[in-house]
C-alpha cells in the first residue's frame, strides 16, 4: 500500500482556516472539534465509545477552524498517535476494528429484532453496515515495520 506523501498539517494550513467565508461555520467547526476531543479522551476510559473515530473527526474539523488546535492535536503525545498512523499508514487498531464491527452488529441486531418496521429496513441498513465493516476491517491493524 502507498504511504501518503502529504504532511497533513502542512495540508491543512494551506486551508487558511481564518478566511472562512463564514464565520459561524469556524466556531461550529471549532465546537465539533472540541466536542469529539472529549468524546475521544471518553473513549480512552469508556470501552464501548470508540476513541480513533472521534480523534480523526476533531483533526478534521480543527483543520478547517484553527490551525493551532490541529497542530496540538496532531502532535500531542497521547492523542495523536492514531491520528499520525491514519494519515501516514490508513492503519485503524485492532481494538477499534473490533468494537465497530461489534457495535454495528448490535445496532443491526436491535432494528431487526426491535423495530417494528418492513423487513427491507433491517436488510437495507446490514447491508450498508457490511460494506463499512469490510471496508475497516480490510485497513491494516498496525503501522508496517521500516525496510
Amino acid at each position: 500500500m502507498a504511504v501518503m506523501s502529504i504532511d497533513p498539517i502542512e495540508s491543512a494550513d494551506s486551508i487558511e482556516p481564518d478566511r472562512l467565508s463564514c464565520p459561524g461555520v469556524r466556531q461550529a467547526l471549532l465546537a465539533l472539534g472540541w466536542v469529539c476531543v472529549a468524546l475521544g479522551i471518553a473513549g480512552i476510559f469508556l470501552p464501548v465509545v470508540p476513541t480513533t473515530v472521534f480523534l480523526l473527526i476533531a483533526a478534521w474539523a480543527f483543520s478547517r477552524s484553527s490551525h493551532r488546535f490541529h497542530r496540538w492535536l496532531y502532535e500531542h503525545p497521547r492523542l495523536g498517535g492514531p491520528i499520525r498512523n491514519w494519515h501516514a499508514h490508513r492503519v485503524i487498531p485492532l481494538r477499534a476494528k473490533l468494537l465497530a464491527v461489534s457495535m454495528m452488529t448490535a445496532s443491526v441486531t436491535v432494528l431487526a429484532v426491535f423495530v417494528n418496521a418492513h423487513w427491507a429496513l433491517p436488510v437495507g441498513v446490514g447491508a450498508l453496515l457490511a460494506a463499512i465493516a469490510a471496508y475497516i476491517v480490510s485497513r491494516p491493524s498496525a503501522v508496517p515495520a521500516a525496510q
